[in-house]
């Protein structure tokens, strides 16, 4: 396995077992993922919490099936922020997803499982294009996966997230009509999605950033001065983990622009 980018501020969040469970609900806050019993998967999130994605996806894995959402978290993060090779990208998300897909048949009821499998194929629906992955029907399954996610739990709010940008997504890019018709993106529906993301996990960056693009996507440029106002709260806020740096990361480079 090639040798993946450093996360740039290694060395910044020095969790350890102890650290991380203390910190677990609000580590989190946007997956609801449950404290893990197992030591092996609990080592493999410290890793992911500290930045080491790389490890944190082999520990992931060596742990077996109670680690496939570690490593699959840990593979679709770096991916999205590091990974400078597109190629190399796209090939963690397809990578990703049909990890999850399987671990989804083989568990039907973790929620971890349809979300990654929902995260790693949008983010490698924008790596081909939005309009492209429509038309192959990726759109479908990633909708089907996220909404199958909040049904099994109604906390994740990361999933939440993710459907409003569905919704935004592609009212943006076939509009209101073929989006409602073809895919059941509704701009209602979007706008709750985001505005619940943000009740159940008020401190996430994400949600923030996310929800500020998809305001401007829905609504207008109208809603420009919002969106900013948005950006400008995710860039405030402070990072639990290396995740939520990278996410405020982003939010300070596109204000800085």
């Amino acid at each position: 396995m090639a040798h993946w980018t450093a996360f740039p501020h290694l060395g910044e969040f020095q969790y350890d077992a102890a650290s991380v469970s203390q910190a677990w609900q609000r580590l989190h806050a946007g997956d609801a993922e449950p404290l893990p019993a197992d030591p092996r998967v609990l080592q493999a999130w410290v890793l992911f919490h500290n930045g080491e994605f790389q490890q944190a996806m082999q520990a992931g894995l060596e742990a077996g099936d109670g680690g496939i959402t570690c490593a699959n978290k840990a593979a679709c993060i770096y991916a999205n922020y590091l990974e400078k090779k597109e190629k190399v990208r796209l090939a963690l998300f397809q990578e990703a997803a049909q990890r999850a897909e399987q671990q989804a048949a083989a568990h039907p009821d973790d929620p971890g499982a349809w979300y990654w499998q929902a995260y790693a194929l949008g983010r490698y629906s924008h790596g081909i294009s939005v309009a492209k992955a429509l038309a192959m029907g990726l759109g479908s399954r990633v909708k089907e996966a996220l909404e199958h996610t909040v049904r099994l739990q109604p906390r994740h709010a990361d999933a939440h997230v993710a459907l409003g940008a569905f919704h935004a997504e592609v009212i943006d890019k076939v509009g209101s009509l073929i989006g409602s018709m073809t895919y059941g993106a509704k701009k209602d529906v979007g706008l709750r999605m985001f505005q619940e993301a943000l009740r159940l996990h008020p401190h996430s960056p994400i949600a923030l950033i996310e929800y500020a693009n998809g305001l401007v996507m829905l609504e207008g440029d109208g809603k420009l001065k919002e969106a900013t106002r948005l950006y400008e709260q995710a860039a405030a806020l402070q990072p639990a983990d290396a995740m939520e740096r990278l996410d405020v990361d982003l939010a300070r480079a596109e204000l800085a622009t």
